[in-house]
């Protein structure tokens, strides 16, 4: 559904044939009366193909080994077979009312004239998109033009495909390519899955060609951001810091120069808005930070330092970075306080923690807080201590303000059973983003406190604090 809601044209939901379960998830996709087209992937063997048509997709994906490689290591086939196969299989699939997208595999690897040939008897039978796959990742920029091209040439009229892999690190730049030589779409992936170093990212070339190439397209770029965590969380495949667009670091900005440009104006050290992915452009506290930055990022928490106050920050900062020490949001506040002589009054407090787990229980965790004098109790479970018990405190959390958990992380400080565990959490109220980190031998613990500790940072008002300290 997000997929479709993101405004994607076609999705390969599966490979029908490759398990049960495969073909329900496929069947059920295709109930959905999603706006995109559902495609399932086949190989060149009727079994396959008949595999799809019992999943109900709109169309196959019929791939078909084109290169010498494979035709001689893998199929054990003749070229005479597999132009055969080929024209045989897209004839059996039109016949029974599905569109095909004919991919040759291998196809960068491959003869020139050959691959032609394959193509050539797909469109005899029917074929709606021909697609030569760059199965290993091997093309570069110039070759995917060449390629193109020479492909276009033969088939004027016809729509072109590209599926480019990433093991050379080009799959995007060599779809850009494609789609300037002659292809009129190409395959993509959230957040760049796929086998080995994984296919051409969607985010990547959706926004290179809405920002560089100023192209309208389908997808709600502004979607992606949101559709990149869900994918990652259900994928259980994290994302690297610095990935293009959608990654942690793509929007942050630390350096003193940096930040002093972005403030004066974004566009000096950002190529389009964070707004245009669904993002916020955030300023970072570190070794590397100016005072402009700093006092940016102090303004947006709600205190306002003098020029003192402000020097006694930095130093403190520098010297924290200096130590190789992240500095989350949670420790410039904790400094600011200190050189500000303001109490370290924080909204929300634990007041009780109780987990539940062992063999054939289910994880559970009831917890109490105090919000601002308030009391609130949850219950939850999970799939373990520290889920049920991060989900609880967003329960009752979630009951009064809208904080939702961006990004959690954990890593064991020493070794052995009793490891120091460090957990690094990111959260959002609304625009804002604020992080924290929390240290201690109980990773439950460790989780809770990073949470919490967050959380304060967003909730904390400085200016009721004041007020009552003048009162």
């Amino acid at each position: 559904m997000s997929l479709d809601k993101l405004g994607v044209d076609v999705i390969e939901a599966g490979f029908a044939a490759a398990s049960r379960g495969e073909m329900s998830a496929i069947k059920l996709i295709a109930k959905e009366g999603l706006k995109a087209e559902v495609y399932s992937m086949a190989r060149g063997v009727g079994r396959d193909i008949d595999a799809v048509l019992k999943s109900d997709a709109d169309g196959v994906h019929l791939v078909v080994p084109t290169s010498d490689l494979h035709l001689e290591q893998k199929l054990k086939k003749s070229r005479e077979e597999v132009l055969a196969l080929t024209e045989d299989c897209t004839q059996y699939a039109k016949d029974h009312g599905l569109s095909v997208e004919l991919s040759a595999e291998d196809a960068t690897r491959s003869d020139f004239e050959f691959l032609i040939k394959m193509f050539a008897a797909g469109v005899s039978a029917g074929a709606d998109r021909l697609c030569p796959c760059d199965t290993v990742g091997v093309l570069t920029p110039e070759k995917t033009q060449e390629l193109f091209s020479g492909l276009k040439k033969k088939f004027v009229n016809f729509s072109i495909s590209a599926h480019c892999h990433d093991d050379f690190g080009l799959a995007v730049a060599n779809s850009l390519a494609a789609l300037k030589s002659g292809a009129d779409q190409v395959h993509v992936a959230m957040n760049g899955l796929g086998e080995r170093a994984g296919n051409a990212s969607l985010e990547e070339i959706a926004v290179a060609l809405r920002a560089i190439y100023n192209l309208r397209i389908s997808v709600k770029t502004e979607l992606l951001f949101d559709t990149s965590r869900l994918v990652a969380r259900l994928t259980d495949f994290p994302l690297q810091p610095n990935k293009a667009i959608v990654g942690d670091n793509a929007f942050i900005h630390e350096s003193g120069m940096h930040t002093h440009g972005v403030l004066a104006h974004p566009l000096t050290y950002e190529p389009f808005s964070p707004e245009i992915v669904g993002r916020t452009r955030r300023l970072a506290s570190g070794k590397h930070a100016g005072s402009r930055g700093i006092k940016a990022s102090l303004n947006e928490m709600g205190l306002n330092p003098t020029n003192e106050q402000l020097k006694e920050v930095f130093l403190r900062v520098k010297t924290l970075g200096d130590k190789g020490k992240k500095v989350t949001d949670a420790d410039l506040q904790a400094i600011a306080e200190a050189a500000m002589g303001l109490p370290k009054t924080r909204p929300i407090r634990l007041e009780e923690l109780t987990v539940v787990t062992g063999d054939r229980v289910t994880p559970t965790a009831s917890v109490r807080l105090n919000l601002n004098g308030g009391v609130l109790t949850e219950a939850a479970t999970g799939v373990g201590p520290v889920d049920a018990a991060m989900k609880a405190v967003k329960k009752a959390i979630l009951a009064v303000e809208p904080i939702q958990l961006e990004n959690y992380s954990v890593k064991a400080i020493t070794g052995g059973t009793d490891a120091v565990t460090e957990v690094a959490v990111q959260l959002r109220r609304s625009d804002r983003m604020a992080t924290a980190v929390a240290v201690n031998e109980d990773i439950v613990i460790a989780s809770i406190e990073a949470m919490l500790s967050g959380m304060n940072v967003l909730l904390t008002n400085y200016n009721k604090l004041e007020l009552k300290e003048t009162s």
